[in-house]
Order: structure tokens, then C-alpha cells, then sequence
């Protein structure tokens, strides 16, 4: 038990490293047109429940049914307890900064042109997560740390309905939609 809170407390230290080198390092241009067609998003379950508002997007701006794909991150989880949409937690933090699994893999391994940061929570996890996905404009609220996101808006976490006008406002301004 002794030796597993240490190797835990090794693979946080490894990946607040990791993130730390990311963040420094110039963000990697991400080769897609203009316009919005498919969408990421990192969601706090544990602060914001109806994570599944985001499908809300599909018909705000016109997109293909699969265009959005939602990860939830919650601090603790019951793997057999059914949620409505993919989820990781603290427990799935490997070496290096590393998030095994498979979910996330997944999440992963597709390209955004958008990536929503839907947490105000300063969680080692979401923000690796945010750090790993290859999006081409990512967006998140106003308590995060702005080397995260090229598009900051200023919107309580609970309040959904403001955030989508807020983001349609801004993303018409810079000729996304």
C-alpha cells in the first residue's frame, strides 16, 4: 500500500513535468480549413452534470450528428456504475504524463477543429488531456491557465446557455462560422 502511494506520487510529479514542457513549448499547428465541423470537448462531471448539453452544439452550428465527441473527467469513478458518456479519472494517470485509457486513446486520436476546456478546476489531468489533443482553436472559461486556450470567454461553468451564445458570438467574429 506504502509503495503504491509513492509510485503515484512519482507519476504526478512526472506528469506536472511533462505538462510544464508542453505549455512551454510552441503549440503545433493543427492543418485543417477554416470552419467548424467537428468538435472536442474535456467536461468536469463533477462541477457540470448535464456534460450531454453539449450535443446541443450539433444543431447550433450545423453539424453532422457525430461531429462532437465528449470525455467526462471525474475525480473518482465506479468503472461498473453506467454514465452517458466516456469518462477518465486521477486513477488513469500512467508515467510521463501518459493517460492510459482507452477512452481517452480515442479521444485522442482524432482532430478537432475545435476543443472545448469545459472545467474551472485546476486538475492536472483535464489539462494534460487539453495539452495531448490536436485541435485547431481551443476554448475554455476564464480560470484557466491561458497558455491552455487561444479563446477565453468569461462564463460561470453552470451556466450553459451563456457560454453557447458567448461562443457563437466570438466564433462569427473570427469567421469560423
Amino acid at each position: 500500500m506504502f509503495i503504491r502511494g509513492l509510485q503515484d506520487k512519482f507519476k504526478v510529479k512526472s506528469g506536472q513535468k511533462y505538462l510544464q514542457e508542453e505549455l512551454d513549448k510552441p503549440s503545433k499547428p493543427v492543418a485543417r480549413k477554416k470552419g467548424i465541423s467537428s468538435i472536442g470537448c474535456i467536461v468536469d462531471v463533477d462541477s457540470f452534470k448535464n456534460a450531454e448539453a453539449f450535443y446541443e452544439l450539433i444543431e447550433e452550428f450545423s453539424l453532422r450528428p457525430n461531429a462532437i465527441k465528449i470525455i467526462g473527467y471525474k475525480k473518482e469513478y465506479d468503472k461498473n456504475s453506467p454514465y452517458a458518456i466516456q469518462i477518465f479519472s486521477d486513477k488513469d494517470l500512467g508515467w510521463k504524463g501518459q493517460i492510459e485509457n482507452g477512452y481517452v486513446l480515442e479521444f485522442l486520436g482524432r482532430e478537432y477543429d475545435m476543443l472545448i476546456n469545459y472545467y474551472e478546476e485546476d486538475s492536472l489531468m483535464m489539462k494534460l488531456l487539453s495539452v495531448q489533443s490536436a485541435a485547431r482553436l481551443k476554448v475554455g472559461l476564464g480560470s484557466q491557465d491561458p497558455k491552455l486556450n487561444d479563446l477565453i470567454l468569461n462564463t460561470p461553468l453552470n451556466d450553459f446557455k451563456l457560454f453557447k451564445s458567448e461562443l457563437k458570438k466570438y466564433l462569427k467574429v473570427l469567421n469560423e462560422i
